[in-house]
């Protein structure tokens, strides 16, 4: 089970008995998008001495397709995917050497109506010998960690009618208790679907109006003693005219909804990109970029949702935030001129500070380190690691890694080393790659 963060009222969270709930994990894994707990953390013993002054030494690259996916590491292993033309790849590397371990391929045709890419926009999500992964079209497969073998596989976007949305479908599956939870935004109301990670069968199904956007669901314990019990928190808002959308708490064993609270842009051409964040606890912080900027919802015992505060100070368009320390961090703005990162206080909303660490950095991706701060990955590929605290932008180390546009994959930390995804062709010609850094 995942360790939660020190909550800011004891009494109030321990009677509530709130926190985040995930399957156990190696020290040094990060088997998912979101790290090992579902919060952007790196765990500590990859923290610990984190890019000494020496700096940084690259290790070596592989080669990638089109895509933005965060990879995923369990042990000496790294899982990538990826698109290479018509195909939706996976491939299995070595994480000391970068060998390819194994690739597994599969068609996939998708042409993006708005030329902004076909490439993937989910995370493999690793749990036990297993790796399960969504692609752009709606398929969903199973495959074994050692040998890339399909174990099964599901297409989702026929089997509940999903709408292409926006651009095509990008939100990272949740694998809790034997459950793999997936957006679907289908018709029908069918908003999300809970099939058996072991068979696919189909589990459950959420009725809710609200469509799949591309944020990724986060899990969530609720209640204490013999009325403890897991819950997921959905951040919805696919294509709808009018745009509907919101978080949701839904019961992760019946997919019953227990809470909503509605959050959306006014404007059709929105989505809901960045994942729900766990704070204090007891509340969830959702962001989104194109006019109604922050919120933090407070979640009761029995999943009922009541809004707490709201702000336009924080729209962040997909990178989701950190928080700690009673502060919230993350980049407000739509594009790379304008982004700037922002620290609310987490209690009122009150903006802290702003700063566009140098006006190029754009919308970054941020790790907590613990106590050695917070990195920032700029979307050009500048990395940052700054003080956390309520007063200012303390920077205490940055270095150009290379500068290309859409470094838009959050960093991962795992089994002492850091991988970086560029995505894009780089200004002195390197095509894209993963990169592996040591420490």
């Amino acid at each position: 089970m995942s360790v939660p963060r020190t909550p800011v009222n004891g009494l109030r969270i321990a009677l509530l008995g709130l926190s985040l709930a995930a399957g156990a994990t190696q020290a040094a894994d990060w088997p998912r998008f979101l790290g090992p707990n579902h919060d952007c953390k790196a765990a500590p013993a990859d923290v610990a001495g984190f890019w000494p002054e020496s700096g940084l030494k690259r290790e070596w690259d592989f080669p990638k397709g089109k895509g933005w996916a965060c990879p995923a590491v369990i042990g000496n292993r790294v899982v990538l995917f990826h698109r290479a033309g018509t195909e939706e790849v996976l491939d299995c590397l070595d994480l000391r050497s970068g060998k390819l371990l194994w690739h597994m391929a599969y068609a996939a045709p998708y042409r993006d109506r708005y030329g902004s890419g076909d490439g993937s926009r989910t995370s493999p999500v690793v749990d036990g010998d297993r790796v399960w992964v969504f692609g752009i079209t709606g398929l969903l497969h199973c495959i074994a960690l050692q040998t890339g073998e399909v174990l099964w596989k599901r297409d989702l976007g026929t089997d509940f009618a999903m709408q292409d949305n926006f651009f095509g479908h990008g939100s990272t599956p949740l694998v809790l208790n034997g459950r793999v939870i997936v957006p679907v935004g289908g018709t029908e109301d069918r908003c999300a679907v809970a099939l058996d990670a072991a068979t696919g069968d189909t589990l459950w199904t959420t009725k809710h109006a609200w469509g799949a956007g591309y944020a990724s669901a986060i899990p969530v314990r609720l209640g204490a003693g013999s009325d403890k019990r897991d819950a997921v928190f959905l951040f919805l808002g696919g294509e709808s005219r009018p745009p509907t959308g919101g978080v949701l708490c839904v019961d992760a064993q019946t997919g019953k909804v227990l809470g909503e609270l509605p959050h959306r842009a006014r404007i059709a051409e929105s989505v809901n990109a960045a994942s729900p964040v766990l704070v204090d606890g007891n509340k969830v912080f959702t962001t989104e970029a194109y006019g109604s900027g922050g919120l933090l919802a407070e979640v009761s015992a029995d999943g009922a949702l009541s809004k707490v505060w709201s702000t336009v100070k924080l729209g962040a368009h997909f990178g989701t935030p950190v928080t700690r320390d009673g502060l919230i961090f993350g980049f407000d703005g739509q594009n790379v001129r304008l982004a700037e990162l922002v620290c609310l206080d987490a209690a009122t909303g009150e903006e802290k500070w702003r700063d566009d660490l140098g006006g190029r950095f754009g919308r970054g991706s941020l790790v907590d380190l613990g106590e050695q701060g917070v990195l920032a990955l700029g979307e050009t590929g500048e990395l940052v690691r700054f003080k956390p605290n309520g007063t200012r932008l303390d920077v205490l180390q940055r270095e150009r890694l290379f500068e290309a546009p859409e470094t838009w994959t959050i960093p991962v930390l795992a089994g002492r080393r850091l991988l970086v995804l560029q995505n894009e062709r780089s200004r002195d010609g390197a095509s894209p790659r993963l990169i592996c850094y040591s420490y």
